[in-house]
């Protein structure tokens, strides 16, 4: 069974709601790629660093929403935070793996911000 099929069986999500938990998981996953291919580059430390934050920060906010957490709202301002500054240095490399990763980021921070208003 897919993410997508997976989160369609769980009847408390909206569709807003869902879409978000996707994209978190499509940034966790994307992070951890772009985190790897920086490794061992010193001028790419701050890039793998925030990749590192967007895996744990957006792990966790989706685990929260699929449970619909009290506290999943306030994180996904910080979700959308760190995504947003995660995205901002990647787009300043020219890495295939960074071009990507900020792509799906920017896309996974607007999402957060509607789950976070």
């Amino acid at each position: 069974m897919s993410l997508a099929d997976t989160s369609q069986e769980i009847g408390t999500l909206n569709d807003d709601q869902r879409e978000c938990i996707e994209n978190c998981f499509e940034a966790t996953e994307v992070c951890e790629w772009c985190a790897d291919e920086c490794l061992g580059d010193p001028d790419m430390e701050e890039c793998a660093r925030l990749c590192r934050d967007v895996v744990d920060i957006a792990s966790l906010h989706a685990r929260l929403m699929a449970r619909s957490s009290d506290y999943s709202g306030s994180l996904a301002e910080t979700c959308a935070e760190v995504c947003e500054a995660c995205a901002e240095e990647c787009s300043q490399h020219d890495a295939d793996h960074c071009q990507v990763c900020a792509d799906v980021l920017t896309e996974c921070a607007e999402s957060c911000r509607q789950m976070a208003s």
